[in-house]
């Protein structure tokens, strides 16, 4: 069985680069996807995005606050209670792929994926 979902929304903030105790690199960064209802209210969903290896390094090099990108992969749902006794829930999506839409700085279009740590040009 596959499962698969993609998201386009604007980055909450710029990357953030973490290394695994055994040396792999992964950039984390939130993205907002939000959406209208039928009666006009605007919905806004958080998901946690990681991308690994050579993905995770354009990510952290290219993505900034507020920027617009495409990302897919498979997402995974977590929940908790806080310190402050409050329910908590996070999606957390790995990338198998990401496309940086908008923004003048990068006229170009760039798209990473395929399998991690292969760019598809």
């Amino acid at each position: 069985m596959y499962a698969k979902t993609v998201i386009i929304g604007n980055l909450g903030d710029d990357p953030k680069v973490k290394y695994t105790p055994d040396g792999r690199n992964l950039a984390e960064f939130d993205v907002a996807v939000s959406r209208k209802t039928k009666d006009g209210e605007e919905h806004t969903t958080w998901y946690a995005v990681t991308a690994w290896a050579k993905l995770g390094e354009s990510c952290a090099k290219y993505l900034a606050k507020g920027r617009l990108v495409l990302a897919e992969g498979e997402v995974s749902a977590s929940a908790w209670v806080g310190q402050d006794g409050k329910a908590k829930a996070k999606l957390q999506l790995t990338a198998r792929d990401v496309r940086f839409l908008g923004g003048k700085e990068h006229a170009e279009q760039m798209a990473l994926g395929g399998e991690e740590g292969e760019l598809p040009f």
